[in-house]
């Protein structure tokens, strides 16, 4: 069960807090190197990792304190995003307050470890019947289509994540998934601006390239053996299909909102995050690495 007094005493939370904080530090010299003796314009880069150092105690702190802070801070993360993502989109009114009463339902399911599938199902034809018990036509489409886009990405898919404060072993998987995720989506940009020279979508988002997703693809797929002590009962296996779940997963949840990004006509979801744009740029990523790495850990290892 996670608490703070469990979150102290927990090895692996220990062990990620000592990684983390060597990491920021290790990227940090790098930069200072890059800008003060090669001259190197880093330009945003630069509040893109000063902003690390608010992200990253905020997540820790969400951590240690404890399963009903955790789940609870996951909805209320998704709901800043979905606000953002109804907000780019115009979504009226009323679809927005069903959207947020989704999350919010799923948050509150997830602390009651069970009534998923209804909450979810209460959501969607929430969403679908709206435009019929309000006698409207105008727009219908508009809003029951990327209302359940907003859902199912920020509600279902995104909000697993807390399903997993409920598992035997939620530090080793939640500090796995979230650092995991992360460094996937560093590793694609330094890779990608290093070596990158062929477009991987170049339609919805010019700026990746298929070197940046392989580079980051090999580097997810060595993390789950350098972070073994997340889950040292994994066999090669489970290690495996974690890693493939990160480097693909993180591609496409990122290339998902660039899509919608390029059809709604938005640079950015948001400003939020000085170097990273809204929450949901943010958090992008973990809408498909959330959901694949949660299932496959219920899979292998049901709740009891």
């Amino acid at each position: 069960m996670m608490s703070p007094e469990s979150a102290f005493h927990n090895p692996v939370f220990r062990a990620y807090l000592g990684v983390v904080l060597l990491v920021l530090l290790g990227a940090g010299v790098v930069l200072a190197i890059l800008h003060s003796i090669f001259k190197v314009r880093l330009g945003e880069i630069w509040a893109t990792y000063r902003s690390w150092w608010i992200i990253a105690p905020l997540c820790a702190l969400v951590i240690f304190a404890g399963r009903t802070a955790f789940i609870l801070g996951v909805a209320l993360v998704a709901v800043f995003a979905a606000r953002e993502l109804a907000r780019v989109a115009r979504l009226d009114r009323a679809t927005e307050s069903v959207l947020f009463a989704g999350i919010a339902g799923v948050g509150v399911t997830s602390l009651g470890g069970g009534g998923l599938p209804f909450l979810l199902a209460a959501s969607v034809l929430a969403i679908l019947l709206l435009p019929i018990l309000r006698n409207r036509t105008e727009g219908a489409l508009h809003n029951i289509s990327l209302g359940l886009i907003a859902f199912i990405y920020l509600g279902w898919m995104f909000g697993q994540i807390g399903l997993l404060a409920n598992s035997a072993n939620p530090y080793g998987y939640i500090c796995f998934l979230l650092f995991a995720t992360e460094l996937n989506d560093v590793a694609a940009f330094v890779f990608g601006k290093a070596i990158g020279r062929h477009p991987l979508r170049s339609a919805i988002s010019p700026g990746k390239t298929w070197e940046g997703a392989l580079g980051a693809l090999g580097l997810s797929l060595v993390l789950p053996w350098l972070l073994r002590f997340s889950f040292p009962y994994f066999g090669a296996q489970q290690l495996v299909l974690s890693g493939l779940i990160i480097g693909i997963g993180g591609t496409l949840g990122d290339l998902s909102i660039s899509l919608l990004k390029r059809e709604l006509g938005a640079k950015d979801m948001g400003s939020t995050i000085p170097g990273h744009g809204g929450v949901l740029d943010r958090i992008d990523s973990l809408i498909f690495t959330a959901p694949l790495f949660a299932q496959m850990v219920f899979y292998y290892y049901p709740p009891q």
